[in-house]
């Protein structure tokens, strides 16, 4: 079956709910990370400039903790309506990779069928032809010195300080958040 494609960037708890949405939609896909993005500052700067750039849907699970974490992000996220919130519906059940329940006994993103969850997403979908538009792969930022050589995380920081995005991100990372975001080419360049 054809992914869903989606303009928003889409904000989720942990990698295996990324990993999930990955199987049916081709959009872009960040994780929160769990709590530890309420002490993340840098983090929370980058989701405000991707949600204003790209639009951001929020989707975290039916369960209390996940009602902690959208209710935290609605107060650090400015009042918008390209912020869109989107809610699984409450099952009981058990994720397949875990032994045992969650403690509020219900599923969570991962858990849910891919069907529900493509009907949910069914709204936002946008048409499947190739935007023009310029994509940063890992191979360039090898080619830049970003990737793969002996100072590339020091030039990904360098970079990262400049476009206003926080330092420390992997290579994987640091490609996602500037393809959102939009970033050119010409905007990496950086003087060291």
């Amino acid at each position: 079956m054809e992914k869903l494609k989606i303009p928003q960037t889409i904000l989720v708890e942990g990698k295996y709910d990324k990993i999930k949405l990955e199987s049916i939609l081709d959009a872009n896909i960040i994780t929160a990370g769990g709590f530890s993005l309420f002490n993340n500052e840098e983090k929370i700067a980058l989701i405000r400039r991707i949600a204003d750039k790209s639009g951001l849907i929020i989707l975290t699970d039916s369960d209390p903790a996940g009602f902690v974490l959208r209710n935290k992000l609605k107060g650090m996220l400015p009042k918008s309506e390209k912020i869109i919130h989107l809610y699984i519906p409450t099952e009981k059940g058990k994720e397949k990779r875990k032994k045992e329940y969650s403690k509020a006994g219900l599923l969570g993103v991962e858990g849910i069928e891919a069907d529900t969850l493509r009907k949910l997403f069914s709204e936002y979908i946008v048409d499947n032809k190739q935007e023009n538009k310029e994509v940063i792969t890992k191979a360039y930022l090898y080619e830049i010195g970003m990737s793969g050589r002996p100072n590339s995380a020091e030039l990904r920081d360098a970079a990262a300080v400049k476009l206003g995005m926080p330092k420390g991100m992997s290579a994987n990372a640091f490609i996602e958040a500037i393809n959102i975001l939009g970033v050119s080419k010409d905007e990496l360049t950086i003087d060291l």
